[in-house]
């Protein structure tokens, strides 16, 4: 597949955070790339126990997938890279650009708005005067309430904002920048949410922009292939190794021998 070299949304890390915005702004008809250097700290965990909706866990690898899966159901481009810096241009239908290195080569995506969840790296967003917390060997990037950096077009969310280290902290706050990028920009939006048929209509309400109105028939089709697609992803052990820290394996990605 050919790469974005232009997008709405530049999404910079494909963890819990990065993938959690890059939904929400895709959902809400913005270009969005995730570019992921490729290895969330979640797989660390041996089982996730405490995400809303699991009451006995979910592996933690699993839950990645489940996050790219969704992604990919609502129109996200995700390739893996690593943004080397980004600059100002302020052209027109574009703010940033960010190179990017992609197997060995440095390619160039121009974006209207970048949103910054890669833990731990920080350095990329230098050249932008980001407001970034030196503590010892990590760099924390301050954000306003909402998820804004000191850069208009700028948002961070997940750990690299000194959030707490859980896997619903750094979805909520993926899923809160995300909304404040959407709010913040000129798209329509309101509200996501996919109500039944008549919600607005039957009270004579035009859909507000982001909601959706469905009938019994569509309703039942979705329920229907949720169940589908979440009975396909657990039928099975998952296939990847468990991780834990590199330093305590020869693996660079501290990949166990199962």
């Amino acid at each position: 597949m050919e790469r974005q070299s232009s997008t709405d949304v530049l999404v910079v890390g494909g963890g819990v955070a990065g993938l959690t915005a890059a939904t929400f702004t895709a959902r809400a008809e913005l270009d969005t790339l995730v570019v992921d250097d490729p290895e969330s700290i979640l797989n660390r965990n041996a089982h996730l126990e405490n995400v809303p909706g699991f009451p006995a866990g979910v592996n933690a690898r699993l839950f990645c997938d489940l996050l790219r899966e969704q992604a990919d159901r609502n129109g996200v481009e995700r390739t893996e890279g690593r943004v080397l810096d980004v600059e100002r241009v302020d052209e027109a239908g574009a703010r940033f650009v960010a190179s990017v290195e992609f197997d060995g080569s440095v390619e160039t995506v121009r974006t209207e708005y970048l949103v910054a969840t890669s833990w731990s790296d920080a350095d990329y967003l230098d050249g932008l005067g980001v407001t970034i917390r030196d503590a010892g060997s990590k760099r924390y990037v301050d954000v306003d309430e909402l998820g804004r950096t000191s850069v208009e077009g700028v948002y961070a969310a997940g750990r690299l904002t000194e959030a707490y280290h859980q896997a619903v902290v750094s979805a909520g706050n993926g899923a809160e920048a995300a909304l404040t990028l959407i709010h913040d920009s000129d798209v329509p939006y309101y509200h996501d949410w996919v109500t039944p048929e008549g919600y607005f209509t039957d009270r004579g309400r035009e859909v507000p922009p982001g909601c959706e109105e469905i009938d019994a028939e569509e309703r039942a089709r979705r329920e229907a292939e949720s169940r589908e697609v979440m009975q396909s992803f657990f039928a099975d052990s998952h296939s990847e190794p468990q991780r834990t820290h590199p330093s305590l394996v020869e693996d660079e990605f501290g990949r166990l021998e199962e």
